[in-house]
């Protein structure tokens, strides 16, 4: 199944908001309901592909056939872009500016390879292209004529150590997939980002994704031990071992890398038994501050929960906490912040940290709100996507941005990044909701993770850009990075040099040179084209 083309995930779990929610959102924000009549997708038309025959009769033979690549216009939209906001609000106003040529789908790393030679005798630039779920401009590079590389053939489990407890994956396999098959032999990745359903193996490596169980069992770069990646001048090879002290670590090279250096084509993954038990708990606390100090003292000195996760005041009113229950919070007069606390694991070990985590949660301040609030978030975790594709459809923007810093900084990049949120969305007449949620800890810092909501204004996306841009500007004074698990891909790009640096930029693009010399993978994402 494909996704939403002009949304996100399964058109069957779309649904409309509730007239409470419109109406919450007219009083609150002054939202007025769309005009204009949606577009269907036959009445979207891309422009025909410039590719010429020799092109593509070229990719053909290096997939096996011509029915491996594909340039129908329902394919080409299809992989127009990523799952941001603007890139919905463009797609839906029929702006098809960064529609790849064709879509190409290899099912083996020489196809990818051979397709990658084709790609540079054409000179057609490679976009590599897993469950298209970016939200950072990461499928849109800045060159006109490229190809979608479409890794869904290559969705298998290669390989699975039950002694090292390691598997090795194919980077089309989605998410869903992957956690089937592991199950089939008793184990978990553990691995649960909101993109969850629809996310790839390889996508969650190129952009260093990280899951909701991140407190756990770590991020997914963490998870990685080894890693295959195709690239225009030839295969590299990494992970022999678990840990090594033979030079730097290439595979940190590779993640993170968004299809800029090469096409990963396998992963090998750390992997869990299966738990026996889970269980999710809400905890109750008067302020963000209070909140932010117990998770800080469970990710310092323990036992730390499976998930852990703070909203603050305001999303914990709105109720965004529990996407089934926006609006609970007003309704009801809710104060304070609500916590969640996740535990897997054997049902011994799982009561043991319930318990301990329990004293160092009560003794900060927490009051225990039982189980339906953790069982409600988790029945809903993967929702919030639906949820915005929502509120577009009323005429509300709803957008999300993410950081991270060291504890003692989360103070200071709370109060800057809403601050430069609030006044830039305010100044263009459209005041804004801004929520917040620690999504990760860590024993030395956390993520942050904004919710931005109000009416669209005439034009969205310009509408958008200068609040992005100045919450970006918020992240760099503050002291926080331009991205905790989003990626950088166009959107991040000119924040993340900075944050890089001169000479660590000139360090990848050297790296780039030598292994993409025509600029053919990406152009555009990650580092600015030459």
């Amino acid at each position: 199944m494909d996704m939403l083309w002009n949304g996100w995930g399964d058109p069957a779990k779309a649904a409309p908001l509730p007239e409470t929610v419109t109406g919450l959102l007219r009083d609150l924000l002054g939202v007025t309901p769309r005009t204009a009549p949606a577009l269907a997708l036959e009445d979207v038309r891309p422009p025909a592909p410039t590719a010429g025959p020799a092109a593509l009769t070229a990719l053909a033979e290096a997939v096996g056939g011509d029915q491996h690549v594909r340039t129908d216009a329902e394919s080409r939209i299809r992989h127009t872009r990523g799952k941001s906001t603007p890139d919905l609000l463009r797609i839906r106003a029929g702006d098809l500016a960064d529609v790849p040529q064709a879509v190409v789908l290899p099912a083996t790393h020489d196809e990818v390879l051979a397709v990658l030679r084709a790609c540079a005798a054409h000179g057609l630039a490679v976009v590599p292209f897993g469950g298209g779920t970016s939200v950072v401009g990461g499928l849109a590079p800045q060159r006109s004529a490229f190809i979608a590389l479409d890794l869904r053939r290559m969705n298998g489990l290669l390989d699975l150590d039950p002694v090292s407890r390691t598997a090795v994956l194919q980077p089309g396999l989605r998410a869903p997939e992957a956690e089937a098959l592991l199950a089939g032999h008793g184990f978990t990745l553990g691995h649960f980002p909101q993109s969850f359903e629809w996310a790839t193996i390889g996508g969650f490596a190129a952009a260093r994704s990280s899951g909701q169980a991140s407190a756990g069992y770590g991020r997914f770069d963490e998870m990685v031990l080894g890693l295959t990646l195709a690239t225009p001048e030839g295969t590299v090879e990494t992970g022999r071992a678990p840990r090594s002290a033979a030079g730097p670590d290439l595979r940190q090279l590779i993640l993170g890398s968004e299809g800029a250096f090469g096409v990963i084509t396998s992963v090998t993954v750390r992997i869990r038994p299966l738990p026996e038990v889970r269980v999710y708990e809400g905890w109750r606390f008067a302020s963000f501050e209070e909140g932010a100090t117990a998770l800080r003292r469970l990710a310092q000195d323990g036992p730390r929960p499976t998930v852990l996760r703070l909203s603050d005041e305001t999303e914990t009113l709105i109720g965004l906490a529990q996407p089934d229950a926006i609006g609970d919070g007003l309704a009801k007069g809710g104060a304070g912040c609500l916590a969640i606390a996740g535990y897997e694991g054997t049902a011994e070990d799982t009561a043991h940290r319930r318990e301990r985590a329990a004293a160092v949660l009560t003794d900060c301040g927490g009051t225990l709100a039982g189980t339906e609030p953790g069982e409600r978030w988790a029945h809903g975790r993967y929702s919030a996507p639906y949820l915005r594709d929502a509120l577009l459809d009323v005429g509300a923007f709803a957008e999300t941005l993410e950081t991270a810093a060291f504890w003692s900084r989360i103070p200071d990049l709370y109060t800057a990044v809403r601050t430069a949120l609030t006044d830039t969305l305010t100044g263009a007449g459209t005041p804004p909701l801004v929520m917040c949620h620690i999504s990760h800890v860590y024993e030395n810092g956390a993520s942050l993770y904004f919710t931005v909501v109000s009416a669209q204004g005439e034009d969205p996306v310009a509408h958008w850009t200068p609040a992005k841009h100045a919450a970006n500007e918020a992240v760099l004074a503050a002291g926080g990075t331009i991205s905790h698990h989003h990626g950088v891909g166009t959107d991040h790009r000119d924040w993340y040099v900075r944050e890089a640096g001169p000479l660590g930029v000139s360090a990848l693009r050297a790296v780039k040179r030598r292994l993409d010399p025509d600029g053919l993978l990406n152009p555009g994402v990650l580092l600015p084209t030459d």
